[in-house]
C-alpha cells in the first residue's frame, strides 16, 4: 500500500521504518532532514502537500494539536477524495472531531490512534468510522501487539488520554510514597518488596522502578509533552463535565519539573523532581 508518515520523532521514526520493512510503498516527510535521511527505504517529500498526492494512507505523529491542524490542512489540499489521514498525535477529542468533519466536507477520513513504543510494542486506540478504520487495520496491525477499535472519531483519543493519567498517577504516587519511605529511614528495595507482597503495586513498582538510579536517559518521551497530555485530559473532563483532579494535580507537578529546568528530560526524570522536592535521594542501590 502507498503510506505517508509525517513527523518522524521517537514514534513516527519507527513506524516508518517498520512500514518500510512491511513492504510498503512509504513516504516520508519531517522538517529535521536527518530525522528523514534515517527512514531507509522511504522516498523523501518535500512537503505534506507532495505527500498527500503519492499515498493513500497518510500517520501522522505530531507534537500538538495545533501542529496536526496545520498539517491535515495542507494535506487536504492535495489528497485526492477517499484518501484517509490517521492522527497517531495524543490529541484531544473535541479537536479531533472538529477536524473530521472539516475533512469530510472535502472527501477526506480522518482515523484518529494513539500509540507508544518501539520494537513492534504498539498499541493502537482507534477512533472513526468502520469503513475508515477498517482500511486501516491492515497497515496498523502488524506494527504492534493491538489495536482497538474503541468506537467514533475520538474515542481513540480520550482512551489514550486515560491511559497516559493513569501511568503518571502511579508513577508519581509511587514516587511520593517511596519518598516518605526514605525520609523515614526504609530503604526503596525494602519498600518496594513490600508493596509487591501486600498487592498495593502497579506499573512502575513492577516494571520500571529498577532503573531508578538511571538519570538523563536519552529522551524517548518529555516532560514537557506529559505536561500538555495532562493539559488535554484537564480540558476533556472539563467538556464531558467529569472532574480530574488527579490529572490537575499531576498537571501542577509537570509544570514544576518544567521550571525546573527538566522539560526536555525523559518522563523517567520525575524521579528527580520527587528529590527536589522532598530533599532527599532514591536510589536502589545508595
Amino acid at each position: 500500500m502507498q503510506v505517508g508518515v509525517v513527523g518522524l520523532g521517537n514514534i513516527g521514526g519507527h513506524i516508518a521504518r517498520n512500514l518500510v520493512a512491511d513492504g510498503h510503498d512509504v513516504t516520508v516527510f519531517d522538517v529535521d532532514a536527518e530525522r528523514v535521511k534515517a527512514v531507509g527505504g522511504a522516498q523523501a517529500a518535500p512537503s505534506v502537500a507532495a505527500l498527500g498526492q503519492s499515498s493513500e494512507i497518510a500517520l501522522l505523529s505530531l507534537p500538538s494539536p495545533e501542529v496536526v491542524r496545520q498539517v491535515a490542512d495542507e494535506w487536504a489540499t492535495t489528497a485526492p477524495a477517499g484518501s484517509i489521514l490517521v492522527d497517531l498525535s495524543t490529541n484531544s477529542p473535541t479537536v479531533v472531531r472538529e477536524l473530521g468533519a472539516r475533512l469530510a466536507r472535502s472527501g477526506h477520513h480522518l482515523v484518529g490512534g494513539s500509540p507508544g513504543a518501539e520494537n513492534r510494542m504498539l498499541m493502537f486506540m482507534i477512533g472513526g468510522d468502520d469503513d475508515a478504520v477498517a482500511r486501516v487495520m491492515p497497515v496498523v496491525e502488524p506494527l504492534g501487539r493491538a489495536a482497538f477499535h474503541l468506537g467514533p472519531l475520538g474515542q481513540g483519543n480520550t482512551m489514550k488520554l486515560v491511559n497516559s493519567l493513569l501511568a503518571y498517577a502511579a508513577t508519581w504516587a509511587s514516587l511520593e510514597g517511596l519518598s516518605l519511605c526514605v525520609k523515614a529511614g526504609i530503604p526503596v528495595q525494602r519498600a518496594v518488596e513490600v508493596l509487591r507482597t501486600g498487592g498495593t503495586t502497579n506499573f512502575y513498582l513492577e516494571r520500571m522502578v529498577e532503573g531508578i538510579d538511571e538519570r538523563d536517559r536519552p529522551t524517548s518521551f518529555a516532560l514537557e509533552l506529559a505536561a500538555k497530555d495532562m493539559g488535554l485530559v484537564v480540558d476533556t473532563g472539563r467538556s464531558l463535565g467529569v472532574p480530574t483532579p488527579s490529572g490537575a494535580a499531576l498537571l501542577q507537578v509537570l509544570v514544576g519539573a518544567i521550571a525546573a529546568g527538566l522539560g526536555d528530560h525523559d518522563w523517567s526524570d520525575l524521579v528527580s523532581a520527587a528529590e527536589r522536592q522532598g530533599g532527599l535521594e532514591l536510589r536502589w542501590n545508595p
